[in-house]
Parts: C-alpha cells; structure tokens; sequence
C-alpha cells in the first residue's frame, strides 16, 4: 500500500488505525523528511508505504523481499531554487516521493510456481516452455 493517508504521527490515533489492519510501514522512513515543511524538530507521516505483516512482524510479501532501503527524494535543491518551500508546494508539490528497495525471489522459485500453476490447471505447456 502507498499514498498520502494523512498521518500526523507515530501515536496517532489515525497511524494506530492504519497499523491495526496489519499494515507495517518500514521504520527506515520514521526519520526522513516527508514534506517541504519537515525539519528536524517536526516530522509528518502523511506518506506511507507498508505491507502486510503478521503479528510477530515477519512479512507476508510472497516473492519480494524488503532490503531495508527506504527513504525519500528531496527535489527542492534540484528545481524552481528561487522559490520558496510554500511556492514550490503549489506549484509542484509538499509532498517528497517516498521509495523502499525490495529484492525479487530467485527466478527458480517463479519458474517454479509457473510450471507447478501450468500443470494444476490444464493448460498444456510446450517442452520449450519448460
């Protein structure tokens, strides 16, 4: 899951609510800049990327694997460097982009599943195809 679920911060009621569902956001983003407005004395959890996690933390992503790369992209030293973080805010965005880096299973493993889906279903599968 990923967008903008206006979470004010860790504690809230609406980041309590968010995360009752099983939803886990990683905490490699809790310290990164979120917003044009953040510092280090005010951080916002407005943008979340999580996934379903079961209740011992352990993911239940299926063929990826979180890497514990995240962060986000901070564009106002790239463009517009004359405006002003509120200029830039209408004019493009508040919002820094989020990213999490996650690693893909073995390409055995979907050949696998692929070949194990080919034969429970019926449909017929070339010797080319294995």
């Amino acid at each position: 899951m990923l967008g903008d679920f206006n979470l004010d911060r860790i504690g809230d009621p609406l980041f309590d609510a968010f995360v009752s569902t099983g939803l886990w956001p990683p905490t490699e983003l809790n310290d990164i800049p979120r917003t044009v407005f953040d510092n280090d004395t005010s951080r916002h959890f407005y943008d979340q990327i999580a996934w379903f996690s079961d209740s011992d933390g352990k993911s239940l992503l299926t063929s990826l694997t979180y890497t514990l790369g995240a962060g986000s992209f901070n564009f106002l030293p790239h463009l517009l460097g004359s405006l002003t973080p509120t200029e830039v805010s209408w004019r493009i965005s508040d919002h820094f982009p989020l990213w999490v880096e996650f690693q893909l299973a073995p390409k055995a493993t979907f050949s696998q599943r692929g070949q194990n889906r080919g034969a429970s279903s019926g449909i017929p599968r070339s010797e080319s195809s294995l």
